[in-house]
């Protein structure tokens, strides 16, 4: 591949730089002010800006170099892997939005609680920070391996700049910062793939003649895949959309129900024309470079452009990183907060603010020990979906087979069903069953087999829903 020279290098270089300081600038402008800021900004914000937000989290770095990868290898059937977020968030907005609006709850454990009760939602808490955690990890390791090659420093160097970029969003602007900022990026990185496309194709002279010259099944809907991967991928992602927290925490910042259930289906629409671009990316680079290694489908074409456009869609790249970042972390800061600091210290709204950002520093840095020492650990990313999984069956059980209402039977499912799925990830899915199939069966299993030994007992109590200092008093006219 052409190399850039080093005038070239220093512009997409100084690019990058100025990114990041511009938008933590906005960061900072734009800082939360009180604990409803910083986690549910207020409830104030348009629908549009938190589909941005959910859109930008699903298509973060690893899925917009990671489909083209695929696709490189599979066809553009590769684009299932993005298609795949875009059936959750149609799913959730139709059967899951409002519900989880309505009940002023902005944590999966506090919604799981009016349910199964304090003990279920601890579970929860914890089994979502765990995972949530180990996603981080993971964008902590992606994100250090491409700053690390624009700005030609070594990988720990790369991480900690990731981790002072990304605390300053999320720790000092909380999710009225985040949410704001990420138009910005997201805005740059539509712009990023939109010039990928152009060169490719301009390359490539349009698409028939990719159609003409390749196999088939690089232009089939299945591709190279089997049914069995693209349907792990789609349940894996729509479970994780239904019960992850910074989704929840995302739809929880709109004006009303409606707004949340708006956003979502918004989301799942920006979704779709960006999957199918990511898997054209990956068609167009095998057509083009079929020698050189599929990790590089889409950075190759960053070769055949000239250095300010270089420049756009390296930058492109580093804002899906932050995004995908701070909203992971500010995630877990809120989840250990509102679950476990607010409930043992009772703290008046000063001091919850500063306990949270102190809380929301140790989030952002704690992962860099493993991003350092133990970079392996991105393996476990498709896990914790998985995980993530398991938490929404039962939320989905409790909500709409309400026979099921026993706080015994969903913490029992919770926590066979996690222990369950580890095993069977651990010992690389025996038989070709991927453990995302366990993690959707395993816990409607313990809790039938619960219910069956023990009907009519272990029955829940509802608790009340979230605190009204939270709420925004025109949320009370919806």
């Amino acid at each position: 591949m052409h190399q850039f020279g080093a005038i070239d290098t220093a512009i997409i270089i100084a690019m990058v730089v100025v990114y990041i300081l511009a938008t933590s600038w906005m960061s900072v402008r734009l800082r939360s002010k009180n604990t409803g800021e910083f986690m549910v900004a207020g409830r104030s914000a348009p629908a549009v800006v938190i589909a941005i937000l959910l859109m930008s989290e699903f298509i973060g770095a690893k899925s917009t170099i990671g489909t083209s990868q695929e696709a490189f290898k599979v066809g553009i059937a590769a684009s299932w892997s993005v298609i795949a977020a875009a059936i959750g968030f149609l799913l959730f907005g139709l059967f899951m939005a409002k519900r989880l609006y309505k009940s002023g709850e902005f944590t999966i454990s506090g919604f799981v609680a009016q349910k199964y009760g304090k003990t279920a939602k601890l579970v929860v808490s914890a089994v979502m920070i765990y995972a949530l955690f180990i996603v981080n990890v993971g964008n902590y390791v992606s994100g250090a391996a491409a700053i690390s090659t624009v700005l030609k420093v070594n990988l720990p160097v790369a991480a900690i700049i990731t981790a002072i970029v990304s605390t300053i969003y999320f720790a000092y602007g909380g999710l009225k910062s985040v949410l704001y900022v990420t138009i910005f990026h997201s805005a740059v990185k539509i712009i990023g793939i939109c010039i990928l496309v152009w060169v490719a194709l301009s390359l490539t002279g349009g698409i028939a003649p990719m159609v003409t010259a390749m196999p088939e099944h690089y232009f089939t809907w299945n591709g190279a895949l089997g049914g069995g991967t693209i349907g792990a991928w789609v349940i894996g992602t729509a479970g994780a959309i239904f019960s992850t927290q910074f989704i929840i925490q995302a739809i929880s910042g709109a004006r009303s129900g409606e707004d949340a259930r708006k956003s979502t289906l918004i989301a799942a629409a920006l979704c779709v024309p960006i999957a199918l671009a990511l898997g054209l990316l990956g068609v167009a680079a095998k057509f083009l470079f079929p020698d050189i290694k599929g990790l590089y489908a889409l950075p190759v074409f960053l070769q055949h452009m000239n250095p300010v456009l270089s420049g756009i869609v390296t930058v492109s790249l580093v804002a899906s990183i932050f995004v995908s970042v701070s909203t992971v972390a500010l995630a877990i800061a809120s989840l250990i907060v509102k679950d476990f600091y607010s409930p043992r210290y009772n703290p008046s709204p000063e001091q919850e603010l500063r306990a949270t950002r102190w809380i929301s520093l140790a989030v952002g840095f704690i992962p860099l020990i493993f991003v350092l020492f133990v970079p392996q650990i991105l393996a476990l990313s498709f896990f914790t979906r998985a995980l993530r999984l398991t938490v929404t069956v039962v939320a989905l059980m409790g909500i709409y087979l309400p026979f099921f209402n026993s706080s015994r039977g969903a913490i029992s499912a919770l926590v066979l069903a996690t222990v369950a799925t580890t095993v069977w990830y651990l010992l690389d899915n025996p038989w070709g069953v991927d453990n995302m199939y366990i993690a959707l069966i395993a816990p409607a299993i313990v809790m039938v087999v619960e219910k069956l030994l023990f009907p009519g007992k272990g029955d829940a109590v509802s608790v009340s829903a979230a605190p009204a200092d939270l709420q925004n008093p025109a949320r009370q006219q919806h």
